[in-house]
């Protein structure tokens, strides 16, 4: 009961980041899970920490704790959700966080998101020729598109890697998609970059079609820097 107080400041805070961005006409993922998740996680430590702090008025610095935490937590869920709803109407398309869109070949782009990351899925056939590291120039400016919406966003880490199928040796796919990788990441100006090869496919590599649907590049944009992975693995 003494904790009633300070968890109901913890709430209200989750409310208010979970619904204060909504801009007309955007084609936008409105769930805003990072931003609610982010909130009620930094209000609840918050609160703890002010709460456990030596001294008189526990409720009340728990409180304050809990709204600062709330404000810092969601803080960085809201950014994600913001950047992942700019940068989706920017290229054209909608949020889909759909594990099956991967597996559509008429998607050659799509922006899903989750807790920790925005992902950026580009597919090999609007971006390269075959065989070639070099961004065709309808690529290059959809690329260029994200660097700019990035440049409002000076403190997103962003990581880079390329996929191949699995024609030829490891070695050679390696260092093609770490080729075409480095073509994105110049321009996006990325702090990670990998080359994956076929390490980890969407589809098996069986046919055509499913080979087609391996050969990617995929951008990641973290609002923090511990919670980086090997996209490869």
């Amino acid at each position: 009961m003494k904790l009633f107080k300070p968890m109901l400041a913890a709430t209200v805070a989750v409310f208010m980041f979970g619904g204060c961005y909504n801009q007309p006409g955007l084609v936008e993922d409105g769930s805003y899970n990072r931003t609610k998740t982010g909130a009620l996680v930094g209000a609840v430590a918050g609160a703890l920490t002010g709460y456990n702090t030596k001294g008189r008025h526990k409720n009340r610095r728990a409180a304050i704790g809990a709204l600062a935490g709330a404000a810092v937590g969601g803080g960085a869920g809201y950014i994600l959700d913001k950047q992942a709803n700019e940068i989706a109407h920017a290229l054209g398309t909608g949020v889909d966080n759909d594990p099956l869109a991967a597996l559509d070949p008429n998607k050659n782009i799509i922006v899903s998101k989750t807790d920790t990351y925005v992902k950026l899925m580009f597919r090999d056939k609007m971006m390269f020729s075959t065989g070639s590291s070099n961004l065709q120039s309808q690529a290059r400016k959809k690329v260029q598109t994200v660097a700019q919406l990035l440049s409002n966003y000076p403190q997103t880490v962003v990581g880079v890697a390329g996929f191949t199928d699995n024609r030829g040796s490891f070695a050679y796919n390696q260092k093609l998609s770490k080729r075409r990788a480095v073509s994105v990441s110049s321009v996006l100006g990325a702090h990670s970059t990998q080359g994956c090869a076929y390490s980890k496919a969407i589809a098996p590599n069986d046919s055509a079609k499913n080979m087609a649907l391996n050969r990617r590049v995929e951008v990641y944009l973290f609002a923090d820097r511990n919670n980086m992975s090997s996209p490869c693995n």
